[in-house]
């Protein structure tokens, strides 16, 4: 069966009867049990998936069908699917089931969209290698001697090796660009608000949000416009109607910011960096504007982000008790056993390590000095991104510093392994919406990911601009 980058190629395949929803769902699985190695796949659902495909198709047939019908969908391992297990990943959630659907579960099926299995992922999307998952690493299938980024790796892995059309991810401080940038994908971080995250097995609630990881922005316009709008159940997000974001390419000049700091950076890949001087002498000579400004604050975005998610990740964890579902330790002995040995052997090792220094920044002896002191540092970060937007239409860096790096590189080293989101943790901490784009590759064939940065909803915006680095990457 052909390869497929879009949704629109496989609305016209079914039309015209030269494949079906069945036929495409049993090539999905053939792919996923072809690379099993990979570790993306938590849990398959085949069976659930024929069923479904078959009631597709008849839709198809009928003129009723939805406009996800035939779309084969992989979700990351946070988001609630009904009557479905949902574990984060970890240990502490082993057999738990959910019982209601996220909403974005529910926008997705509304529109005939097939759930194929639950991916892989850093426990609790704590994680930028897919190396803290209970249940192992994820493989990079561009080299499965790398990691495929984290938090989202499973996602990311199941659409790079062609296991499934689209997946879910979310992205608390880099977890769905980082792993489409080491993949080779589309990952979009929507604007704050604009996607609901009920259903979101929470980290940091003040920084989580839901989004697609594709193979071509066409279909993460429209996974997002399906996604987006309204829900009571999110009282955080914006209350406006579903957005429809459509393909566009307007002629025009564009202004792009772009942080000194960052593609000077001396932990800058020198492949990446020629990628990005490349990237930026063609929009300029193309009539595009790029103007530098300097962040001073970029060395303390990292900081300000742990102290901030870890904070939120205590107190959201805290509900994990041994008692009411899940893991429960069975060397406990009375109530405080319970908790203690439940929690202490049902999370791993980095989900533990966040819980206590999220626990400690929360003390009162050092509330004032850590989580105070972030929360202003974040309101700069803010102010400052909207203060370069009003002057330029987006905000262009590469999306990592480094390619896929190495299994087991960073994974003994926690500040290393949390400075890997250095370029993307801006985006949470100021609420815009930011995307990856899978524009170059390496000479040894990893790919380098490319990140638009935009101001709050201006999504449209965002893909136009995107659009035009894709047309600028192919000449």
């Amino acid at each position: 069966m052909k390869s497929y980058f879009r949704i629109s190629d496989i609305r016209s395949d079914l039309e015209s009867g030269s494949v079906s929803c069945v036929e495409l769902v049993r090539h999905y699985l053939a792919k996923i049990e072809e690379n099993k190695h990979l570790n993306a796949f938590l849990e398959v659902w085949g069976e659930e998936a024929l069923e479904k495909a078959a009631e597709v198709d008849a839709k198809i047939a009928s003129g009723h069908a939805g406009r996800l019908a035939g779309v084969v969908i992989a979700l990351k391992d946070v988001l609630a699917f009904k009557d479905h297990k949902v574990s984060s990943s970890s240990k502490i959630l082993k057999g738990f089931e959910s019982t209601y659907n996220a909403t974005v579960v529910e926008r997705l099926l509304a529109e005939d969209a097939i759930f194929i299995g639950r991916t892989n992922c850093d426990e609790f999307a704590m994680g930028a290698s897919n190396e803290n998952s209970a249940f192992g690493p994820v493989l990079n299938a561009a080299d499965t001697s790398r990691v495929p980024g984290g938090s989202s790796g499973g996602s990311a892995v199941a659409v790079q090796a062609g296991m499934a059309h689209a997946a879910l991810g979310s992205d608390t401080g880099g977890s769905i660009r980082q792993p489409a940038a080491f993949c080779g994908l589309f990952g979009l971080k929507p604007t704050y608000g604009l996607i609901s995250r009920w259903g979101l097995l929470a980290y940091a609630s003040s920084f989580d949000q839901i989004g697609p990881m594709c193979k071509s922005l066409e279909d993460t316009m429209l996974l997002t416009s399906i996604m987006s709008g309204a829900d009571g159940n999110d009282a955080s997000m914006d209350q406006q109607p579903n957005r429809h974001y459509q393909a566009a390419n307007p002629e025009k000049k564009y202004r792009f910011a772009v942080m000194r700091q960052a593609v000077e950076h001396p932990g800058l890949d020198s492949q990446v960096a020629e990628k990005t001087r490349f990237l930026l002498e063609k929009l300029q000579s193309q009539g595009h504007e790029i103007t530098y400004f300097d962040f001073e604050l970029l060395d303390y975005m990292v900081p300000a982000y742990y102290v901030l998610t870890t904070a939120e990740a205590s107190s959201n964890l805290s509900r994990y008790s041994g008692l009411l579902y899940g893991y429960r330790s069975g060397d406990a002995k009375d109530l405080e056993t319970t908790f203690t040995l439940s929690r202490s052997q049902g999370f791993g090792p980095e989900v533990k390590r966040r819980i206590m220094l999220g626990t400690f920044v929360l003390s009162s002896d050092y509330y004032d000095a850590y989580y105070q002191k972030a929360q202003k540092v974040r309101r700069i970060i803010k102010d400052k991104t909207a203060e370069v937007l009003k002057q330029a239409d987006a905000i262009l860096i590469p999306t990592t510093s480094t390619p896929a790096f190495k299994l087991g590189e960073k994974s003994k080293d926690p500040v290393a392994m949390y400075l890997a989101d250095l370029f993307t943790v801006q985006a949470n901490l100021a609420g815009n919406c930011a995307i990856s784009l899978p524009l170059f590759e390496n000479r040894d064939g990893l790919p380098i990911g490319m990140q638009l940065m935009c101001s709050h909803f201006q999504e449209q915006n965002l893909f136009d601009i995107s659009q035009e680095l894709l047309n600028i990457a192919k000449e």
